[in-house]
């Protein structure tokens, strides 16, 4: 049955991916009432449900590390804790590494990792052939991997966060969309949707790639783009996959891990697409073959099952947009992941339960505000795929 959409809310949530539900779900659990979640299609059907999975601490950025690192706490434990399969695979994240001076930038970033308290580690090409025994070592100088570091299933993720905020007392409400934010001398005041309004003073920004459109509704600048990344599936394949780690040839950014009985593949395009398009280009597997045949060969026969294309959420920077706007204290924002919003999205939804209530946050988000962006001091995210 379709959830009526609520005359009023505490909190209007906008979006209903992993930032979204995680978000109403620990709002909900500190005892927040009135906490309405607007989808304007099926849950997770944006970028998480179309994300590679991937659970990672390694990170460049301190703040990234902290929130990867408290995100994947809750996703060891989310079977327990949700009554929820996510198909969580402990194989670990292992980074490869073709040239001295992405080598050097991963060992400082690895010195930061392990000052947090993560177990990221450099190796050699011989070690990390012994973890990934289907790369070839061919031009490589060193690899960076850390065992706690992981992989699960998106929707299911969703699907357990949406089930915990509904018995919370949580709305809901899908197939709606958002046509307008209220402001009132600097104040929200309410939402408009395709089906009726909804008075409220406080909304977060959840919406992910279309983030901007939801930010110009209420006066709020957020530098959010969409870059098109494509994914695709093997049939089943005769060794045990899920004994491979997460992969990653850091220069191609060309990755690989279990998925099921098969593989999971992706890598860029030869040329991005910044725009809304999730098509799936039929010239990308040629491209993708190539960067198989060169660090993978082994894996050069594997048959594809299906595939699709997804959107990144990009910042200039590729660091995330987390905080409350200055100008209209009732908008809230948490978008921009620039690949990394899915792992993050646990501890993401306790910041912003945090930055609501009013009190501090397990880590300092405020570098990771709008605001940044006025100054020439911008600290990016290497760590990207």
């Amino acid at each position: 049955m379709r959830t009526p959409l609520p005359a009023t809310a505490s909190v209007v949530i906008i979006g209903g991916g992993i930032m979204g539900t995680a978000t109403a779900y620990w709002l909900a659990a500190a005892g927040v009432e009135d906490v309405v979640v607007i989808e304007r299609d099926e849950l997770g059907a944006g970028s998480t449900s179309r994300a590679a999975g991937g659970l990672r601490s390694q990170f460049s950025d301190a703040v990234n590390i902290q929130l990867g690192a408290r995100s994947l706490e809750v996703f060891r434990s989310f079977e327990s804790l949700f009554a929820q399969d996510i198909d969580f695979v402990a194989s670990g994240y292992l980074f490869l590494l073709d040239n001295d001076a992405d080598a050097a930038a991963f060992e400082a970033n690895v010195a930061l990792q392990r000052s947090l308290g993560q177990n990221s580690r450099m190796i050699t090409p011989a070690e990390a052939h012994e973890l990934s025994p289907v790369i070839s070592t061919e031009g490589l100088v060193a690899g960076v991997f850390n065992p706690d570091d992981a992989h699960c299933t998106p929707e299911g993720t969703v699907a357990g966060f949406a089930r915990a905020a509904r018995a919370r007392g949580v709305s809901i409400v899908q197939h709606t969309e958002v046509t307008n934010i209220v402001v009132a001398d600097g104040r929200i005041t309410g939402v408009e949707t395709t089906a009726g309004p909804v008075a409220t003073d406080t909304v977060v920004c959840a919406a992910g790639a279309w983030s901007q459109a939801i930010g110009r509704m209420a006066g709020v600048d957020l530098p959010v783009t969409p870059l098109r990344r494509h994914i695709v599936v093997s049939e089943p394949v005769d060794f045990d996959a899920r004994r491979l780690p997460f992969t990653i040839d850091f220069s191609t950014s060309y990755y690989f891990h279990s998925e099921g009985d098969g593989l999971l593949f992706g890598a860029p395009e030869e040329h991005d697409v910044r725009e809304f398009d999730t098509h799936f280009d039929p010239r990308w597997p040629e491209h993708l073959s190539q960067l198989i045949s060169r660090r993978t060969p082994a894996l050069e026969n594997v048959c594809i099952r299906r595939g699709w294309a997804g959107l990144y959420e990009c910042t200039p920077d590729h660091n995330a947009l987390i905080g409350r706007s200055p100008e209209v204290p009732g908008f809230l924002y948490a978008c921009g992941f620039s690949g990394h919003g899915f792992l993050q999205g646990p501890a993401v939804g306790e910041v912003m339960r945090d930055l609501f209530l009013g009190v501090e946050p397990f880590v300092d988000v405020s570098g990771m505000s709008t605001e940044r962006f006025d100054t020439d001091e911008l600290r990016v995210e290497l760590n990207i795929v």
